[in-house]
């Protein structure tokens, strides 16, 4: 049985009751199975529905709570108190827009977990037993282990399949620092049980987790210390981006440790101690620690030893580009095999899964996947494709067009004008290589330039696009003109001037 979800209360027992039925009995098997999938995250219910869907005898094994991280302890409850924390950022803001708010206005942090709470419990039964029952897919929950290359036993029944999907997932990974277990540390497996706010609070990893829980905590009003091994915030993404992001996490209160060597922590009376760097110093003393820094593929007890799958303990399971194992007829998809470690990838994996695995000539690749992603900062920091560094390192020629959103009317009008949009395109083509984008909203814009990419269409379609005014899509029609701009030669211009002089 899974670990019960904590605290005990309604909505706790709501989402138990969705994702994990304690009265659950599994079916008995079914003979044998087209597609076997073993994880109830988004890779493995995009998986069995669809399958499912399609006609094939699926069965669906999970050991924990069906919906994953996504749904219990990622993406969802996540965003439900980043919602918070920008609610309550605006009311402390609100005088910029000339909105007078009293004094004393404070956050009810557990009003802000039980939201959190119950807005997922609501969002439960999309991922439930009961659905996945009601579409036709046989729900084993318990641990599944693989007994060979083509069956899977779960308590006292053994699956056979056809094919098979390793959907497993990752788990929050813990540094080797001296002090740390000891001291005892929240993950994101754990934070969102939190009922009340701890006072002080330090977040190990300035990653995308760390940097979205860092910011949300200092806004309730927690006293927030990110610290991280690299020399900046979000250390793959945009160098300018991640100066921005630490503008802004500053300005909300967040003090930064970046470059910082952790030597060890330690529990006193007054709380954890950190000690930091080689040179004796005062330690930063906290009530609360977190740790986001990176996580690991759940490839542990899944007896893939049996069934001749390569794997390693830091990657997870080997796959082809067709995420094929190294077992016929078993496949993998989403964290467990993936760098792209987003709940939109594991689904996008999962799609390619299905048509390699039930059709016969399935030809469906990862590497022709177009993917974005986004950290849900304030600012919100959303990429596709490849940065500048990355093209360089490939012999790539690019050329750059930026646009600050100083010049975007809606982003003025917003209050919310530090950010800006960064496209990269073939040089001497308008064939889009990748974007960056620094903004309010730059998760929903991304997927402007997702589409172009994946459509194949180039910078001068932004420019012959009309976008509603205002808003912050201008910010590439913008940078479409700009590109149009520069097809203006020298040779074009002389021709264009004799022929208006000719009509003159």
């Amino acid at each position: 049985m899974t670990k019960p979800l904590c605290p005990s209360d309604t909505h706790n027992a709501r989402l138990a009751a969705s994702v994990h039925p304690p009265d659950w009995m599994n079916p008995t098997p079914a003979g044998r199975y087209n597609l076997v999938v073993l994880g109830g995250g988004p890779a493995g219910l995009v998986a069995a529905v669809g399958a499912a869907g399609l006609g094939a005898k699926v069965a669906l094994v999970e050991r924990g709570l069906l919906g994953g991280d996504c749904l219990n302890v990622g993406c969802v409850p996540s965003k439900a108190l980043l919602r918070a924390g920008r609610a309550a950022a605006q009311v402390r803001d609100a005088a910029r827009f000339g909105v007078i708010v009293p004094h004393g206005v404070r956050v009810d942090f557990a009003a802000v977990m039980e939201r959190v709470r119950r807005v997922r419990a609501d969002l439960g039964p999309n991922d439930s037993a009961a659905r996945l029952k009601s579409l036709g897919v046989d729900v084993f929950l318990g641990a599944g282990r693989f007994v060979g290359p083509d069956a899977l036993q779960v308590g006292e029944h053994t699956l056979s399949f056809l094919s098979a999907l390793i959907a497993t997932g990752g788990s929050p990974a813990s540094p080797p620092i001296p002090g740390l277990a000891d001291a005892g540390f929240l993950t994101n497996e754990t934070v969102f049980s939190l009922t009340e706010l701890p006072a002080r609070l330090a977040v190990i990893g300035a990653g995308p987790i760390g940097c979205e829980l860092a910011q949300a905590f200092a806004r309730f009003g927690s006293s927030v210390h990110l610290i991280d091994v690299e020399s900046r915030v979000l250390p793959r993404e945009d160098a300018d981006a991640s100066a921005l992001l630490a503008g802004a996490l500053e300005r909300d209160g967040v003090a930064l440790h970046l470059g910082a060597t952790l030597q060890r922590i330690e529990n006193r009376h007054d709380g954890k101690a950190i000690h930091l760097g080689s040179v004796p110093h005062e330690p930063i003393v906290v009530d609360q620690l977190l740790v986001a820094a990176g996580r690991k593929p759940n490839v542990e007890s899944l007896g893939l030893e049996a069934a001749g799958v390569d794997f390693d303990a830091k990657h997870g399971v080997k796959v082809s580009d067709g995420l094929k194992t190294s077992t016929a007829r078993i496949y993998a998809a989403g964290d467990v095999c993936s760098r792209f470690q987003f709940t939109h990838a594991a689904d996008a994996m999962a799609r390619i899964v299905l048509r390699n695995a039930l059709f016969p000539f399935g030809r469906a690749s990862l590497s022709a996947l177009t993917i974005p992603w986004c950290t849900y900062t304030d600012p919100e920091i959303a990429h596709v494709g490849l940065y500048e560094q990355e093209a360089k390192e490939r012999g790539i020629s690019v050329q750059v067009y930026d646009r600050q959103l100083r010049d975007i009317d809606r982003a003025v009008l917003d209050g919310a004008d530090e950010g800006f949009a960064r496209i990269l395109v073939a040089e001497g083509t308008d064939r889009i290589l990748g974007a960056t984008i620094v903004a309010a909203h730059a998760g929903e814009m991304i997927s402007e330039i997702s589409l172009a990419i994946a459509g194949g269409l180039g910078l001068s379609v932004f420019a012959d696009t009309i976008h509603p005014y205002p808003t912050y899509g201008e910010t590439f029609k913008k940078i479409g003109d700009a590109y149009n701009r520069t097809r203006l030669t020298p040779f074009v211009k002389w021709l264009m001037d004799k022929w208006l002089s000719w009509g003159r």
